[in-house]
C-alpha cells in the first residue's frame, strides 16, 4: 500500500483540491532508474485521459540535444540546470491536467522537490535487484548507469530523497493496472473499468533517458 505522513496528506489535500477547482490536476512519478515511470505514466494518464509528459523530452525540445549529448557536453551540473529550467517552465504553465514521469535525479534535487510542494508525487519503487535486471533488459541510453556496483550506491544515495515523495507504490511483479488502481486509490481519482494487464517495467525502448 502506499504511504505517507497525515500532515503531509492533509496539506496536500487542500492544495490539490485548489488545483482541481482551477481545472488542471497533476501527478509526479518519482523514481529510479527503470523504476517504470514510462510505462506507468502512459497508462495513468489514458486511464484518467489526461496528458502524460516526460520531462527528459521537454529537456531535448527545450535544449536541441538529447541527454547523453547534454551530459557529455556540460555534465552533470549542467544537465541539472536544463532539468530545473524545463520542470519551472512545465509547473508554470501546465495546461492540461497531466501525469509527469522525472528523470531519476529530478527528485533529488531541492529546488526541484520545492517547485513540486503543491503537487502529489509517487516514488515507484522495486528491489535493487529487479531495477538492474530490467535496465539490463531495456535499450535505453542511460548516461550514469555504468556497472552494478555504481549503480547501487547511487540508489542508496538517493533513496532518502525518493522517500519525500507524497506517496510510495512498490511495483515489483505487479500488473500494471493494478499499480494504476493504487495510485489512483490514493489520489481519489476515477478508476475505469477494464484495462491491460502488462506487468510494470517489461518493456523496451531506444529511448535516452537522464539517470
Amino acid at each position: 500500500m502506499s504511504r505517507c505522513g497525515s500532515q503531509k496528506f492533509v496539506l496536500l489535500q487542500s492544495d490539490f483540491l485548489l488545483l482541481t477547482f482551477m481545472g488542471v490536476q497533476a501527478v509526479f512519478l518519482v523514481g529510479f532508474m527503470a523504476s517504470g515511470k514510462s510505462t506507468i505514466g502512459p497508462e495513468l494518464a489514458r486511464r484518467q485521459s489526461w496528458e502524460f509528459i516526460d520531462l527528459d523530452s521537454r529537456i531535448e525540445a527545450r535544449e536541441q540535444k538529447t541527454v547523453p549529448e547534454i551530459f557529455r557536453e556540460r555534465g552533470e551540473p549542467g544537465f541539472r540546470r536544463a532539468e530545473t529550467a524545463a520542470l519551472t517552465e512545465l509547473t508554470q504553465n501546465l495546461q492540461r491536467s497531466s501525469v509527469v514521469a522525472l528523470g531519476g535525479g529530478a527528485f533529488v534535487q531541492p529546488q526541484n522537490r520545492e517547485l513540486l510542494q503543491s503537487w502529489p508525487t509517487v516514488f515507484l519503487n522495486a528491489p535493487l535487484d529487479e531495477l538492474w535486471r530490467r535496465g539490463q533488459q531495456d535499450a535505453i541510453e542511460r548516461p550514469l548507469r555504468t556497472d552494478r556496483d555504481q549503480f547501487s550506491r547511487l540508489y542508496a544515495e538517493r533513496l532518502p530523497s525518493y522517500r519525500l515523495s507524497t506517496f510510495t507504490v512498490e511495483t515489483e511483479a505487479k500488473k500494471l493496472t493494478d499499480i494504476c488502481a493504487e495510485i489512483e486509490r490514493a489520489l481519489a481519482l476515477a478508476t475505469p473499468a477494464g484495462s491491460g494487464g502488462f506487468t510494470a517495467g517489461r518493456h523496451t525502448s531506444s529511448r535516452r533517458e537522464s539517470n
